[in-house]
């Protein structure tokens, strides 16, 4: 049979059979000599990315574990002195830097929860033959591509103490305004609405593109044998959904872990303190209080590698819950 009249499977599965058989005198070395350089052409093509995450991120993460190992400051980096586990036993022992591991869980815990549930629904709704559903999922994105620092500032309008709009309303209603800032919870939930104002919209389109790709025919076989609407939502969506759920949960949570921009302009005046007495001050503010502010890099670098180590716990967490659920799903 001849490759003309071969399917286009069988034609490539005996393509080497037969290039081999047009050049049965080509050395063996020359054949490696060719592979070896289609090799290297895909090493060509995939260095420029090696060269910058070196540069752009491994770098800087083992420079940052070796300053985490002196004792210096920001006007004199290299000139620092070796104190080994120095900085993280201080770390361990300071108040400031339990403080602000309280206020980061209490304020992840605050917008990532309901942030999520809240993109759940969002994407459920948009999920079904809504007129206009273009233009909601396009307006869901515009609190993510607005500016960290226009959002907080407007946030920090609002909840502001005596012109506050959301005081205001309280006072319509028959109650005292609060000092949303000076308050330890109620500081942490205004920054808890601005992060979950901010991503909600993010992960809802993300959660829509999971929900577009779950098969039709499991919701028409729920639907003939009788279940709702809301049974289909927990009975066929939630557990197709899983994987995406375990994924924005990781993603928001090393968000959490990072937050940074909302907490330092809440105040209004830049202070990296977090408030009058820490209320609000978060992982990420005090690792840039330590450095750039104190000039301890030293210490900004154990907080920096401190809130790694606490990330990588948490996503390990995360991935040992999704396997257990997926042994207990087979």
């Amino acid at each position: 049979m001849t490759i003309a009249s071969q399917s286009p499977r069988d034609a490539l599965i005996a393509a080497p059979t037969v290039v081999s058989q047009l050049d049965p005198d080509r050395p063996p070395a020359a054949r490696r000599r060719t592979k070896l350089t289609r090799n290297n052409w895909g090493y060509a093509y995939v260095a420029p990315f090696f060269l910058v995450f070196g540069a752009f991120s491994l770098y800087p993460f083992l420079y940052t574990a070796w300053v985490s190992l002196h004792r210096t400051s920001l006007s004199n980096i290299d000139g620092g002195t070796w104190v080994g586990l120095e900085n993280y036993r201080n770390l361990l022992q300071s108040e400031f830097f339990w403080n602000a591991a309280r206020n980061t869980l209490t304020i992840g815990i605050l917008s990532t929860v309901p942030q999520l549930c809240m993109a759940l629904g969002l994407a459920h709704l948009l999920n079904y033959k809504l007129r206009g559903r273009t233009f909601f999922r396009t307006a869901m994105l515009m609190p993510y591509a607005t500016s960290i620092a226009a959002a907080t500032l407007v946030f920090a309008q609002l909840f502001g103490r005596d012109y506050g709009l959301i005081n205001t309303m309280l006072e319509a209603v028959g109650l005292e305004r609060i000092d949303w800032e000076s308050g330890t919870w109620t500081s942490q939930f205004a920054i808890a609405v601005i992060v979950t104002w901010r991503w909600t919209g993010y992960n809802a389109l993300i959660y829509l593109a999971a929900m577009q790709s779950i098969p039709g025919e499991l919701y028409e076989a729920a639907e003939i044998d009788g279940a709702s609407r809301w049974k289909q939502f927990l009975h066929v969506t939630i557990p197709s959904l899983r994987p995406t759920i375990l994924f924005t949960v990781v993603v928001s949570t090393i968000g959490a872990v990072q937050l940074f921009g909302e907490p330092l302009l809440f105040a209004g005046n830049g202070t990296t303190s977090g408030g009058s007495s820490g209320q609000y001050q978060t992982l990420g503010l005090l690792m840039y209080q330590q450095g750039w502010s104190n000039f301890h890099i030293g210490q900004a670098a154990t907080t920096a590698w401190a809130m790694f180590m606490i990330i990588l716990v948490i996503v390990g967490v995360n991935a040992v819950i999704g396997r257990l659920r997926a042994r207990a799903d087979r």
